[in-house]
């Protein structure tokens, strides 16, 4: 079989700011406990970036953790990707803010908004650079400010979502072609506009000026959410070639504990072979998997070699799986 290049993740890195604000804190000032949001969610804590820290500072953090992890530095980057639904302006994309406070040379940089699913769009887009050799080495950046979206009052939506960022390095590396390469192997990628009213945000630059709060229908979503991430996952796996029983984790976008084990439950993976972070960290949109994915690593469950199934699903609604094998 002919060798092929593989877009293969070199280095992981997260960062959550320090500011912890716990379902306790939140009762203070809001209609709710610590009983009803763990009972609904399994969330016991999310984090808070600081007033003066945009979500471009935490970008950044976790850019360089990651590429400490991949033995580079910001001269060798040629790509940036940033998954995020709160970027620090309007424009210019985040990627580029986030290119000149790294120092990293002139290259390509450039934002994914695909909600929660934008980390796994993000990676397929930088499939495209790298396996192709139009980078050779990529950045691919999941971070939000979530907490900026959250309308305070309503006790349904604004307990449920922190703030983070999670990075990965993504460099070209030759493989046989074959499931037991290293790399992305397979994608599934999906948006139904139809959606939109389950989960948004009601404001925006051409519509009201201004930039809204995040609406969502909870119980809609967690219905779409086990259904069609289910077909997705299975679909990526297909894709990869790949049977979803012989991946070694599953890395799900960190919405609600209910929803992971829901979808777990469906594709028959063992809920040892998940990776949760949800009690501490909460929903962090688009940084929810790079960060469970830096945790996983960190505290020695993931290795490299091993086979990894990462999915997510988002406002619009965007859903979409990844197999990638690290």
């Amino acid at each position: 079989m002919s060798r092929v290049v593989r877009s293969v993740v070199t280095g992981v890195g997260g960062y959550l700011p320090e500011g912890v604000v716990t379902n306790d804190d939140l009762a203070k000032t809001v209609d709710t406990s610590d009983e009803w949001i763990r009972e609904r969610t399994g969330i016991r804590q999310r984090r808070k970036a600081a007033d003066d820290q945009p979500v471009s500072d935490l970008a950044v953090e976790a850019a360089r953790r990651a590429l400490a992890a991949a033995g580079r530095t910001a001269a060798d980057v040629d790509l940036i990707v940033v998954a995020t639904t709160t970027p620090d302006l309007t424009f210019p994309a985040t990627a580029t803010i986030v290119q000149r406070k790294l120092g990293a040379p002139i290259g390509i940089a450039f934002d994914v908004q695909a909600v929660c699913s934008g980390f796994v769009y993000a990676l397929s887009t930088a499939d495209g650079f790298v396996a192709r050799g139009r980078s050779k080495c990529a950045l691919v950046i999941g971070a939000e400010c979530m907490t900026r979206l959250m309308d305070w009052t309503d006790r349904g939506t604004c307990v449920l979502f922190g703030d983070g960022a999670g990075a990965v390095v993504v460099e070209p590396v030759e493989g046989e072609g074959t499931t037991e390469d290293r790399g992305l192997l397979g994608f599934a990628l999906r948006a139904d506009g139809t959606k939109q009213d389950l989960l948004y945000v009601d404001g925006g630059v051409s519509t009201t000026r201004t930039t809204g709060y995040l609406r969502m229908q909870g119980n809609q979503v967690f219905r779409h959410a086990v259904v069609n991430i289910s077909e997705a996952v299975t679909a990526a796996a297909a894709d990869a070639g790949l049977e979803v029983s012989s991946v070694d984790w599953f890395i799900p976008h960190q919405a609600n504990q209910r929803i992971l084990e829901g979808v777990a439950k469906r594709l028959g993976i063992d809920e040892h072979k998940v990776i949760s972070t949800v009690a501490e960290h909460a929903n962090t949109s688009a940084a929810s998997i790079p960060l469970a994915l830096d945790q996983g690593i960190a505290d020695g469950r993931i290795k490299p070699g091993q086979l990894l199934l990462l999915e997510a699903m988002g406002g619009g609604l965007t859903w979409g799986a990844c197999v990638l094998r690290l």
